[in-house]
């Protein structure tokens, strides 16, 4: 686990970019924040603000990064005020935080800026409650986070904008049909509002004045994740991670928060932690969370060993209500999501082939790069939905082994695939009919791959000759590419009682 997150191949070095950039942005935000002589709490709103302007807003193009990053204040200023007024009427103050968070969490189905307003909206409240805002505090809140998006935002469009020399990475939304899938949003947003009121009710048994912490548990649960069995991988990857987190926060920031200097240096190694480690382990981010956490606790003078305890307390009892909620309310089965994305990549692998297809022929509109950006893209997809199948923990050793194996020919697939663009970008591969055979034979494996009733079709055994295949690198991968559909047809027809994924 250790090794996924910190040396994870990295392309470009985006990550690493990506992490140290957060780490200059904040700085610069908190730093211009004391110039500006505003208090310790007035600081830790706005460093909060520029990392989740920086870490939150994903639009594919950096003009929509920017429109989305304007926004912010409009949706997070009006949300923090409606905590502060609400601070001292606790009923009020509890069901505008479940209002909060059924509209953040609904607010998805609008893409990216969508979710980014709505997870900004909700810290935005989280925050009231973490420094205790009231009304009188407020002015100097605005002027901080508006500060700190300003400074956040030079850092990202004018210092140090990688984005402007990448390709525009390709946007996957959530499929329509299947199980609810259409009604995701709707359904996850009384999911996260009902599980929020579970951990908001036993949060408050254990602390009266912590008890936030249960309902962010159960928010940022529900982030990023569809079906249920995604949704309870992650709730546990959580509690691991704060636990751990603690474990790290006894042997670090309890003996050294007094420390204005090192304090600083810890919070930033966490900011590049939690930014570095984010794409590739839930669990490591949750560590560097709970480290930031526990330092600016610190700082604010309130940090003990058993403030630290009640942490983990709260976190588990966050993750209990997003797990009891996503299998009780209108759950989304982990095989029905399943199923779609797999289909749908089946189908990306479709239109790949297609595409050198028509290249092969001449075409110069056939674009088949710009297609595998959009298959590795749903292939992420795919494991995420299938990670509770292969999570180390699942006992089902026969499910577990099927998962891995659809998992195994889908990334042969979309290697072949990548090989076949680009030999199709070849001129001397052009105009070759027997390259344009085999991509027919590949789109009609696919076909009966996506078609239940129809029994899949053998292609690879009989499709390319082996002299062909062993002298022409395309029908290579054409051949390599039905071998790899042909052996998709086992655990993907299997009986219904026997599904990819338990429900």
């Amino acid at each position: 686990m250790l090794k996924r997150a910190f040396i994870a191949h990295d392309p470009g070095r985006i990550r690493l970019r990506f992490a140290s950039r957060a780490v200059l942005g904040i700085g610069l935000a908190v730093a211009l924040c004391g110039a500006a002589g505003h208090s310790l709490a007035a600081a830790i709103t706005g460093g909060l603000a520029a990392l989740l302007a920086l870490f939150t807003v994903t639009d594919p193009t950096v003009r929509g990064q920017a429109v989305t990053t304007a926004l912010l204040p409009v949706v997070g200023l009006p949300v923090l005020t409606l905590a502060a007024v609400l601070h001292d009427v606790p009923v009020a103050r509890d069901l505008a935080f479940l209002a909060v968070v059924g509209a953040g969490v609904y607010a998805r189905r609008w893409g990216p800026r969508g979710h980014s307003l709505g997870v900004f909206g909700f810290m935005a409240y989280f925050s009231a409650q973490f420094l205790h805002t009231v009304p009188g505090k407020l002015p100097e809140l605005y002027a901080a986070v508006l500060l700190s998006l300003v400074a956040s935002s030079v850092v990202r469009f004018g210092a140090w904008c990688y984005e402007r020399r990448l390709a525009a990475p390709v946007a996957v939304a959530l499929p329509a049909g299947g199980a609810g899938l259409a009604r995701i949003t709707t359904r996850q947003a009384v999911q996260a509002t009902l599980g929020s009121g579970f951990a908001l009710a036993v949060g408050q048994v254990l602390s009266d004045q912590r008890w936030y912490w249960a309902v962010g548990a159960t928010w940022w649960v529900f982030v990023a994740t569809t079906s249920r069995g995604e949704t309870v991988v992650r709730g546990f990857r959580r509690f691991l991670g704060t636990v751990l987190g603690i474990g790290l926060g006894f042997a670090v920031a309890v003996p050294l928060h007094h420390e204005p200097v090192v304090a600083a240096v810890v919070v930033a190694i966490s900011v590049f932690g939690i930014f570095y480690s984010a794409a590739v382990s839930y669990t490591w981010m949750m560590l560097a969370v709970t480290v930031m956490a526990s330092m600016l606790y610190g700082l604010l003078g309130v940090l003990d060993a058993d403030l630290l305890v009640l942490r983990v307390t709260e976190t588990g009892a966050g993750a209990l209500g997003a797990v009891l909620a996503v299998l009780f309310v209108l759950p989304v089965t982990t095989h029905s999501v399943t199923e779609v994305w797999v289909e749908r990549a089946l189908r990306c692998v479709h239109t790949c082939t297609a595409e050198a297809a028509a290249r092969l022929a001449g075409s110069e509109e056939a674009d088949p790069p710009r297609r595998v950006a959009e298959l590795e893209a749903i292939l992420g997809r795919v494991r995420l939905s299938l990670a509770p199948l292969v999570h180390p923990l699942n006992p089902m050793r026969a499910r577990k082994r099927r998962a891995r194996h659809v998992l195994a020919l889908l990334d042969d697939c979309a290697r072949e695939v990548r090989g076949l663009a680009s030999v199709a970008a070849d001129p001397e591969a052009s105009h070759d009919a027997r390259l344009a055979a085999a991509c027919w034979r590949v789109e009609s494996a696919v076909e009966a791959l996506t078609a239940p009733e129809r029994p899949a079709r053998a292609t690879a055994a009989g499709g390319v000759p082996a002299h062909s295949a062993a002298t022409e690198p395309a029908l290579a991968h054409l051949h390599s590419l039905e071998r790899a559909l042909a052996e998709l047809a086992a655990p993907l027809h299997a009986p219904r009682r026997a599904p990819l994924l338990p429900a």
